[in-house]
Parts: structure tokens; sequence; C-alpha cells
């Protein structure tokens, strides 16, 4: 059997390079969310498979890396569901729902929670998509006031600031007003998620491709037309009472609309300086599980997005058997590293770095003089390596100079060192 060299395919590995902008942006991401008070948690990466495909997912659940029964349950197994009992988790929110069911009698109410991991989804791989990534997800687990979408758009914003990201804004809105258009436009119900698909599509296709769009799935022309000129009115700087007003005049309660309309007011304040925060009817998000508002962030300098999340009040419930509302923010940790590192923005500063290149044939004693004043750097807090001096040498110091090197002390037999 030969030896493969090369990873499977989207599942990446990193460089020394590489890794050191892995923790630079690590290091920020977790500062700032512990400075806002969430507490750092951990769940294993392997779910049972009940909980990842309970129709909560979307379509992750038909990405699932499954993990067959061991010994004998797999021997007895009858068909491929009977062969599996776990899978590779393809989200930090599933766990985390299982977590708090399991651990609530021990955790503070509201329970402000971070965990930073890998997720896997049995995708195609392509540029920028891997089946193994890195997610970092800030949630808040008993919280029904804005209070908690408001504190969870400020810390991401905090954290995309620090990063240097720039240009970004924060798109919102909420499940229930794109739930009360549908209804008002006349969609049937049990049409809407696909009514929200080829929305989800607008500015990809256009209006104009998403009423064609609408008007495959069948749905009544005077229903596509109210609802495609109400998006065609929509501008960045329309109000969700002024768009909900002039559009859809009595189709969502008020209630809705105020509320949001609050977490829009106080987020422009709180991230004033770093990013903007709009309202966005054509913002859906597509887990099935959010219940209330949403919201997802987009550069736009590179017109992709780079996070998202929004309330969930009825996932855990469904662990639980008790409702537990909750609300989260996850931020794509792969492509925030793709654009720190295409635009140099990771400060990384590694004090003083030396490197102690020892030749060949140096007497034992000043080898040992060597390792004993490389521990005496370190112990004043420097990071020190020892290795053989290669006969490249210049290639050899450019190499550990890209690691973070930047002072080289040399030992041969006949040199003055130690």
């Amino acid at each position: 059997m030969s030896f493969i060299k090369t990873p499977m395919k989207g599942m990446p590995e990193q460089l020394p390079q590489d890794m050191q902008i892995r923790e630079y942006v690590t290091k920020i991401i977790k500062e700032s969310y512990d400075k806002h008070g969430f507490s750092l948690i951990e769940t294993p990466v392997v779910e049972h498979i009940e909980n990842l495909s309970n129709k909560q997912g979307g379509e992750n659940e038909k990405l699932i890396f499954k993990i067959l029964k061991r010994g004998e349950k797999l021997e007895d197994a009858n068909g491929v569901d009977e062969m599996v009992d776990a899978g590779l988790r393809y989200d930090l929110t599933v766990p985390l729902a299982r977590f708090y069911a399991n651990n609530a009698n021990n955790l503070p109410v509201p329970f402000k929670a971070f965990q930073m991991g890998n997720v896997f989804r049995a995708d195609r791989p392509q540029k920028g998509r891997y089946r193994q990534f890195t997610q970092c997800d800030i949630d808040i687990i008993g919280d029904s006031s804005n209070l908690a979408e408001i504190e969870l758009i400020s810390v991401i914003a905090d954290v995309l600031y620090k990063l240097g990201m720039g240009d970004f804004k924060i798109r919102v809105n909420d499940r229930r007003i794109l739930k009360a258009m549908a209804k008002y436009c006349g969609f049937p119900e049990e049409q809407y998620d696909e009514v929200f698909i080829a929305l989800d599509k607008l500015d990809k296709i256009g209006i104009d491709g998403v009423k064609q769009c609408l008007l495959e799935l069948g749905l009544v022309k005077d229903g596509i037309e109210k609802y495609c000129k109400a998006f065609e009115s929509y501008q960045e700087e329309s109000s969700c009472f002024g768009f909900i007003n002039t559009n859809f005049n009595g189709a969502v309660e008020n209630e809705i609309v105020n509320n949001l309309e609050d977490i829009l007011k106080v987020t422009s304040k709180t991230i004033a300086g770093k990013g903007k925060v709009v309202f966005d009817p054509s913002l859906v998000r597509g887990m099935s599980y959010y219940t209330g508002p949403i919201f997802e962030v987009e550069l736009s300098s590179y017109h992709l997005s780079i996070g998202g999340g929004g309330r969930y009040d009825e996932m855990i419930g469904k662990y639980s058997g008790n409702n537990v509302c909750a609300c989260g923010f996850s931020l794509g940790f792969e492509r925030l590293i793709e654009i720190v590192k295409e635009n140099n923005l990771a400060r990384i500063n590694n004090g003083t770095s030396t490197a102690i290149l020892i030749a060949k044939d140096v007497p034992y004693d000043k080898v040992e003089n060597a390792m004993l004043y490389a521990n005496k750097l370190r112990d004043n807090g420097e990071r020190v390596l020892i290795a053989p001096r290669n006969k490249n040498a210049k290639f050899q110091k450019e190499t550990l100079e890209s690691l973070g090197y930047t002072k080289f002390v040399e030992v041969y037999a006949d040199s003055q060192n130690f």
C-alpha cells in the first residue's frame, strides 16, 4: 500500500508561519470575548447522530461525517441507518444546546459562553471552502431581552475593529418579519423556506432573478409583484419601521418592529467609529432554528459574509424539554485568516527571539554552556531555539527569520562563544 503525503481534500494543514497568524487572530478574539464577560467552554467534536440529524441544521444535515458503530454493534446492524450512532459536529450551536441542557444546574442565568473549535462538513472542497474549519462562537442563553442581540453585535464589532477589518457592516433582520412579509403577499406557509431561499440569492441574481424563482414555485403573480416591488424600493438607509409601514402596513406586529429598531438604534452608537449596522429585509440566514432577530457581517470591500447569527429560542428545549431563550453569533475564522494574511494585518511580536546554531564537532562542554545560556535567556522571557548549524547557513537563517527569530548566535569548535 502506497503512502499518500497530501492531506485529504478539504482538510487543511498549517505551516508554522500560518499558525503564528492563526494564534494572533485567536488571541484577539479570545481577549475580546473574555473582556465582555463570556466564559470559555469546550464541547466534543463527536455528537450523537440523533442530535445532528433532528432537522434543526438545515442543509448542513446532508453534510454530516457519519461514524460507524464499533464491534458487535456494527456486526449486528441491519442497513445503513443502524450502522451509524455518531457524527462529527457540523457547527458549534447544536453541541452548545446539548451542553446547556446537560449542565444548566451548574451555570449562571443568563449564561454567556464562547467556544472555538473545528467543525466538519462533507462539502465539495473549493477555494475558501473546507471540510474541516474553525468556528468561533459567542452565545447568550437565558436572556429574552434584546440586550443579548445588542451585546453580541457590539462584541463582534470590537473584534473586527481590533483585527483591522476596516469597512464592515452588520446587516440585521428578523425571521418573524420574513414570515410576515411572505404571508402578506399570500404565499403558502409550507413554501416559506423556498421563498426565503430565492430571496437569499438577491445579491447574486438581482430582483428579476428572484421574481423568476418565485414564478417557478407557482406562487400568485400579484403576490410576487407586491413582494419584489418592496425590495426594489429598499435602500440601505431605510429604517425598519419605514420599510414595513410603506410596503407591508399592518403585516408585522409593532412589538417586533420596535424591538428591531431599538437594536439598530443602540448598536449604531455602540459600534460607532468601528463599523456600520443596517436593517436589511432581504437577510435570511439559512438555519431553520432561528426564531427572531438575525444578523450577518459583511466586508464591503470583499462583498462576502464573514459571520452571522441570531436568536434561537426553541432549540435547547428540544433537548431539555424546557424552553430556554438563546442568541448567538459565529465568526468565519478561515475567512478572517485569509483577509488578515492578504492585507498583512497581523501584528505579531515574539519579543526577542534568539537562535543558537551549533556547528559540527563542537566540544561537549561548549554545547553544555550553550544550553545553560539558552536557559538563562528563557528565564528572562526570551524565545530561544537551539539547532545544529546547517551547511547552507544563509538559507537556514532566512527560514528562521520568517518564523520570527531576530538574533543569531553561532557556536564553533574554535570560537570564543561559550
